[in-house]
């Protein structure tokens, strides 16, 4: 079966704490380290108070710190909001602390409002332009030095942390082809232009140093309990907040409700459950079924799942039902 990982996002559940936030992130690597998945990502997100991971660089070290195999990495860091000198110190520092578990996804949107974005890097516009020059130049200053005396990242050289694109786009499918670089779809959020940004992607593949062939990695959201019922009610939380984010509403992740109805507007309902439409939501024998057509339709060379569950210990056996999904998919082939 392919490999699965895990995208985290360190949710400041509704009733807690940053710092039970980020030790619940913590905690997650472990049980997803326990169950044999291959990476740990967390993504830079500002100015949303359900979300602890926008310092990405450390809350990646203290998951790192908590765990002995599991690959960690950022899914990831939204380079226009950064100078490619300052993530090649951060993540040549986190290579050089936890050596050959430490990956580096780059995205280009700003994962926050505009306000925001500008107040993180002034100049938003130029960020973006010069998206591919700086995917390159942070390429460089992890690598090699040359002999001309130019800019170096202390630490940061020579430790080539490998690089994948983050994307939600066909620019980005184009992009990663044209580097050479492994490629993650984000189509737990983004799911309209998955199928053909994948086959952008693979049919333009152009091979480099450090992939000779294309390798894709989508994403999905992941809700699994004992039964159907208790997994629609914990994927409630998710509903609200996809629902909050588009009134612009400014939150800790809800706790779940009974039902959504009169909580969103038919028109609401319509657009999220479409934005959310790849999500594994259900009992093990359902959450199985769902992923096995996903699986399907998509053929990617590894899945990366988001468990949006308010409650720790649900969330951590979601991660624990998720991991047995390959199992059950095999056995109904």
């Amino acid at each position: 079966m392919i490999p699965y990982s895990i995208l985290d996002l360190s949710p400041v559940a509704e009733g807690h704490s940053v710092r039970e936030a980020l030790d619940a992130s913590r905690s997650l690597a472990q049980v997803a380290e326990k169950n044999g998945y291959r990476r740990f990502w967390l993504a830079e997100h500002h100015g949303m108070p359900g979300i602890a991971s926008a310092a990405t660089a450390l809350v990646i070290s203290h998951v790192a710190a908590g765990t002995q195999t599991i690959r960690v990495g950022s899914g990831g860091i939204m380079l226009p909001n950064h100078s490619p000198l300052v993530i090649a110190e951060q993540f040549g520092t986190l290579e050089a602390l936890y050596p050959g578990r430490v990956e580096l996804g780059l995205g280009r949107a700003p994962g926050t409002d505009m306000r925001t974005a500008r107040a993180l890097r002034r100049n938003m516009e130029a960020g973006a332009e010069s998206f591919p020059h700086d995917i390159l130049e942070l390429q460089r200053l992890l690598g090699e030095p040359d002999d001309e005396g130019g800019l170096i990242a202390v630490p940061g050289m020579n430790s080539h942390v490998p690089i994948w694109l983050l994307g939600s786009s066909l620019y980005s499918a184009h992009l990663a082809a044209a580097l050479g670089l492994p490629y993650a779809f984000a189509s737990h959020f983004a799911p309209d232009q998955l199928l053909d940004a994948v086959e952008i992607y693979r049919e333009r593949f152009q091979p480099s140093a450090g992939l000779q062939k294309p390798y894709v990695m989508v994403g999905t959201m992941a809700a699994i309990a004992e039964t159907d019922r208790e997994a629609a009610h914990l994927f409630t939380s998710a509903q609200q907040q996809f629902v909050n984010l588009r009134r612009n509403i400014r939150r800790s992740f809800p706790r779940p409700v009974e039902t959504m109805e009169g909580f969103w507007t038919e028109m609401e309902r319509i657009g999220v459950e479409h934005t959310l439409r790849y999500a594994i939501v259900g009992s093990p024998e359902t959450a199985a079924d769902k992923l096995s057509r996903f699986i399907a339709d998509v053929r990617p060379d590894e899945i990366i799942v988001s468990t949006p569950v308010h409650n720790l210990q649900a969330r951590i056996r979601s991660v624990e039902l998720f991991a047995g999904l390959p199992q059950r998919i095999s056995q109904a082939a």
